[in-house]
């Protein structure tokens, strides 16, 4: 990746966060509470197309009331991550693939597809004007966070004729406060994530929303995260509320579901999948029924479940609870729980490629700075 060719102006921040600040929430960053000095801000219309490339100060929005995303939730976004390696450069973790995804969600939400040189200098630009942000150690990354909404003034119901593109950058450190831990997921039996011929392949924040009131629910059974079944037949496992699903078998298998329209496409999935074949697994793409998750835990059949995000990377699954019942996986509760060796072993597989731990066989990393 090199700089962008497209930025026509980059304005400094004339009050960054002073750098004793920075470093102090650098050693600590936890998830989402930070946000670097600088954004990256574009326009679209259809007579201009995309314009007006820029870095900027961080900072709010203005909106005005009747802006159509604010009424039609006509908005995407993409989450990616920028890594520091030990000798000091830059590199993100498949880029490419986010931008591939980004133009999906467009597609599907009637939004303007962001051409993949626009994406890619967007995320170079941001990252290069906030490199002291990038922080340094293991679990430790730059979320970068795209993004793209309705901006157009107007009460409606259509696409907007005008579009904002943004890039915003926050240190993160791990998902999960308590590290490599099994979570415990509740089964969702009232609510659905997504529908066949809806918007569940696509990354936008409706998905998010309507996977809330059933992650609270989760909360109070005092579980971390919410499954969701599928809206049919209520028997097909899809996926949590932000992350994919693995299974893996006593044969050694690693066991997905398969895409079916209503699951997003994880650049972490599909990573993961290739990483696993590397390390000898056979890897299944198929459908996972909730009485095979129950019954295979309860058998040995099912050895491991472990899930995987770009925020949470791979975290292993020890308890499904549901009304009436609960199934536990074979490493999953109690104090010393922890992840199965084939979490483990697929897991390191992948951080080590992402801080520049091993070889990139697969091309996957990009330098910025």
């Amino acid at each position: 990746m090199t700089s962008s060719p497209f930025t026509s102006r980059h304005e400094e921040n004339p009050n960054p966060l002073a750098a004793e600040q920075r470093i102090a929430i650098l050693e600590n960053p936890g998830f989402g509470n930070y946000f670097t000095d600088h954004m990256f801000l574009a326009e679209w219309t259809p007579d201009t197309d995309w314009t007006d490339a820029r870095i900027v100060p961080y900072g709010p929005l203005s909106l005005d009331p009747a802006t159509a995303v604010l009424h039609y939730a006509q908005e995407i976004f993409e989450g990616m991550k920028a890594y520091a390696h030990a000798d000091g450069s830059v590199w993100v973790f498949r880029p490419d693939a986010n931008a591939a995804r980004m133009q999906r969600s467009a597609h599907r939400l009637a939004l303007p597809e962001l051409p993949v040189d626009w994406f890619l200098g967007s995320i170079t630009a941001l990252i290069e004007a906030d490199r002291d942000w990038v922080p340094v150690g293991e679990e430790k990354s730059l979320y970068i966070r795209p993004f793209m909404f309705a901006s157009e003034v107007f009460l409606g119901v259509r696409p907007s004729k005008h579009v904002t593109y943004s890039v915003i950058a926050s240190p993160a450190g791990a998902y999960f406060k308590g590290g490599l831990k099994p979570v415990s997921i509740w089964l969702s039996t009232e609510f659905s994530r997504a529908a066949a011929g809806g918007t569940g392949a696509a990354k936008c924040g409706g998905n998010y929303a309507a996977s809330l009131l059933p992650q609270q629910q989760a909360t109070a059974q005092g579980c971390d995260q919410v499954a969701f079944l599928d809206s049919a037949e209520h028997k097909w496992v899809e996926e949590l509320g932000g992350m994919n699903l693995y299974f893996v078998q006593d044969d050694g298998s690693v066991v997905t579901p398969e895409l079916s329209g209503s699951i997003l496409e994880g650049i972490t999935r599909d990573s993961i999948l290739t990483l696993a074949a590397d390390l000898g697994h056979e890897v299944i793409q198929r459908k996972v029924s909730i009485d095979e998750w129950r019954e295979g835990t309860a058998s040995g059949k099912i050895t491991e479940i472990f899930a995987c995000g770009t925020a949470a990377v791979v975290t292993p699954v020890g308890v499904l609870k549901w009304v009436g019942g609960e199934a536990v996986s074979a490493d999953g509760t109690g104090a010393d729980a922890g992840a199965g060796k084939v979490t483990t072993d697929i897991r390191s597989a992948l951080v080590d490629i992402q801080y520049g731990r091993a070889e990139d066989r697969h091309d996957w990393m990009h330098r910025v700075c």
